[in-house]
This record gives structure tokens, C-alpha cells and sequence, in this order.
């Protein structure tokens, strides 16, 4: 199946499909969002050729972070942000997993336990990093969250990038100590460190009622399980150098459950895509799943309303973060980043894809000029009218008009 035709496919059979009327109010605006994407109703810019008056109409994208697409852009304007910075030491990539008999926990806390994940893997890192036989400063972190495996299944982990080298508490580089730079910190230690520090903050969450327990016998069992269970903390093997950590974050700091290329086909009854089986030595395998099933799994994968999935901590937080680089930078004998800057959408366009979006199409010659911006003020169907027109006149959404 042609990958236009599974685009379609998923936003006229699968994003409508009538089992989204079960979801929660948020889980069906996201839906209908990724269902609108690139349609009229949620309107377009009509744009003309200065050379030869070809017309292009470009449908607005709904730039929903959940939508398989969307995104592509405006995660290299997000890439190249952290270009500027990455420093000459080694970085490392830490994985961090929730205990699996805690997922149906989290599953109806998420925003509460999904935060408690990051909190429990930066905590970790920051206290190991502290030890001075260790590193004895504080390194420097970037922290993913995903919740889906690779057949959609509900699994929450935390994908960390962390700096060999830190900052002392007088603001002093401190380099990496570990000789070849093949690991960072002791795995049982972080493995310790991460369930301890998690289990007791959810004990404090539960006494404060912010997290919600039903049947607290169960509950009690459940720590009784997962207290004297080891839990899974994956420390992969160094990367390379900056260009493979870019790499990386390229594929997966905007990463959505599930991309169109991995779907190979949609019917009227179900949904064939493939995904890699880890448990298998990796092989890559195909799962054939009912529409209805499909987008149960998926909607478990929008994330709350305004959540944020990619955090900065220890020299990396934001605050000050500008000042600290450059004063590494400094220690280290090398060039200050330059300012970061929003570079326009036709200039990353070119860099990413190598084309000139602005190119006309028909003649090869003239440019493509906007000429108008339509948007849908129908709450039901599609109704476009031009903004030009309602200019000064407040938003044309709560204009009347009787076209329509």
C-alpha cells in the first residue's frame, strides 16, 4: 500500500473510527486534530507563482506533537538548538524502565507518575555524579520519556543523554574519570538508587492523595512484589561523538507511537504495521491488530494536556543554562556557541530536505508567493474565509458569516 493512500487511510477509518467516543474529552480532540491534519477544516494558504501565476493551495498541518505527520521541521529547528550545546566529552545513553507490575498504576496516574519517573532518573544521576570517586559534579542531562514498545504496548521509560564530564559545586569542569569512557556509573548502583528514591516519593504521593489507589490491600501487595524485584536501568555503550548523539536525538526526542512507514496495511477491519520483536534477537515482525484494538493502544500514548516528554537537568536545566555553557567553553579553551536563532521554515527546508519550497513547481522559474490565508470559522463541515478580509476586525472565528 502506497504511503499517501496509508496517510489517508488513517485519518478517514482509523482516527474517526467509532470507538474514540469511549476515550476521554482531551484523548477525542487529539484524534480529531490528527484526523484534520492537512484538510480543509482546518483551513489553508493559497499561494501564487510571481512568473508564471501557477496556483498552489497548502493545507495547514495541525502540528500536533501526537500526529505521525507532523513534526518534522520544527524537531530540526529543536536539533539545531542543541547543536550549538554539545561540548568535547563523551556522552552516554542510560535507560531507565518502570517496574512492569507498576504500568496499570501509572496508567491511571500518568501525569503524577510520569513526572515521579523523571524525577527518580535525574535523581540518580545527579547523586551518583556527586560521588568524587565517581565524577564529582554534576553532569550535564537531556531526558526523553516514551511510553509504547514497539507493538504499542503501555511501557514508560526514560531515555537519558548524559555528559561524561560535570560541573563541581564551584562551577569548575570536572572530566570524566572512568578510563576509556566505556561506562559511566555502576549499573546495580543506579538500579539501587532509582527504585529506592521512586518507591518512597510514590509512598509520600499515596499519604498525599495525589495519587489514586483503589483497593489499598492490592497496592500493599504490589510494593511487596516490586520492592524486592531488581529493576531495569539500561546503560548502553558510549556514543561515538556529537554528530551520532544529534543522530539519535533526531530519531527519537519527537518520536510518535507509531510513523506511517511502519504501517503496511489498513482494511475496514484492521491494521497491519510492523515492529521489532527485542525479546526475538531483534527480528522484525509483522502484527495484524482490529481497528478498534489498533487505536485502543494507541490512545495510551497521548500524553496529558501540556505534559512535558523532554527535560533538561543538572548543568543542562534551563535556568542559566546560556552562562554555564559559555563558562565551560571557556575553561575548555574553546569556541562560545553563537546565539541560538529561528531560522525560517524555507531555510530548514533546504538544509533537511535539500529542496527550495519556494521553487514553483509548474515553470521551475518564479517563486511562490502567498496570496492569502484561509481558515474554517464552521464548527460543523468547512467553511474558509479569507483573514485579509477581516483585518482589524477582530478574530474572523467569531464573525458570522452568512456564506456559510
Amino acid at each position: 500500500m502506497e504511503h499517501s493512500e496509508i496517510k489517508h487511510r488513517l485519518q478517514t477509518k482509523i482516527f474517526v473510527h467509532p470507538s474514540t467516543k469511549r476515550f476521554n474529552s482531551y484523548s477525542q480532540s487529539v484524534l480529531k486534530k490528527l484526523a484534520d491534519c492537512h484538510t480543509s477544516r482546518i483551513g489553508k494558504h493559497v499561494y501564487a507563482c510571481n512568473n508564471c501565476q501557477h496556483m498552489h493551495h497548502q493545507y495547514h498541518s495541525c502540528s500536533n506533537r501526537h500526529c505521525p505527520n507532523c513534526g518534522g521541521l520544527k524537531r530540526e529547528q529543536w536539533l539545531y538548538d542543541r547543536y550549538s550545546e554539545l561540548l568535547p566529552t563523551t556522552y552516554f545513553h542510560i535507560v531507565f524502565t518502570l517496574a512492569e507490575e507498576l504500568r496499570s498504576l501509572a496508567m491511571g496516574n500518568r501525569k503524577v507518575l510520569f513526572s515521579l519517573l523523571f524525577e527518580a532518573a535525574n535523581h540518580t544521576l545527579k547523586k551518583l555524579g556527586q560521588d568524587p570517586k565517581l565524577l564529582g559534579g554534576t553532569p550535564g542531562i537531556i531526558s526523553i520519556l516514551h511510553t509504547n514498545g514497539q507493538d504499542l504496548t503501555f511501557h514508560p521509560h526514560i531515555h537519558c543523554i548524559v555528559t561524561g564530564g560535570g560541573l563541581d559545586k564551584d562551577g569548575k569542569w570536572v572530566t570524566e574519570k572512568r578510563k576509556g569512557g566505556n561506562f559511566l556509573f555502576p549499573r546495580r548502583a543506579m538500579e539501587k538508587i532509582f527504585k529506592g528514591f521512586f518507591l518512597d516519593r510514590l509512598n509520600h504521593l499515596k499519604k498525599t492523595g495525589k495519587v489514586q489507589i483503589k483497593d489499598k490491600r492490592s497496592y500493599q501487595k504490589l510494593l511487596n512484589d516490586v520492592r524486592y524485584k531488581k529493576w531495569n536501568v539500561y546503560a548502553k555503550a558510549p556514543f561515538g561523538g556529537p554528530q551520532m548523539v544529534l543522530e539519535y536525538l533526531g530519531r527519537y526526542t519527537h518520536k510518535v507511537a507509531i510513523s506511517t512507514h511502519r504501517i503496511k496495511e489498513i482494511t475496514e477491519e484492521n491494521i497491519t504495521f510492523i515492529y521489532k520483536d527485542y525479546r526475538d534477537s531483534n527480528k522484525q515482525k509483522q502484527m495484524t491488530l482490529s481497528c478498534e484494538e489498533f487505536l485502543r493502544r494507541f490512545e495510551q500514548h497521548i500524553l496529558p494536556q501540556g505534559f512535558v516528554k523532554i527535560r533538561h537537568s543538572g548543568f543542562m536545566s534551563h535556568r542559566n543554562k546560556n552562562e554555564r555553557i559559555k563558562n565551560i567553553c571557556q575553561q575548555l579553551s574553546i569556541a562560545t556557541p553563537p546565539p541560538k536563532i529561528k531560522l525560517p521554515t524555507r531555510i530548514l527546508a533546504a538544509i533537511t530536505y535539500g529542496v527550495d519550497i519556494t521553487e514553483c513547481s509548474k515553470c521551475r522559474i518564479g517563486k511562490m508567493e502567498r496570496i492569502g490565508t484561509y481558515v474554517n470559522v464552521s464548527k460543523e463541515g468547512v467553511c474558509l474565509v479569507n483573514v485579509e478580509n477581516f483585518k482589524n476586525r477582530g478574530s474572523p472565528r467569531k464573525i458570522q458569516v452568512s456564506a456559510c
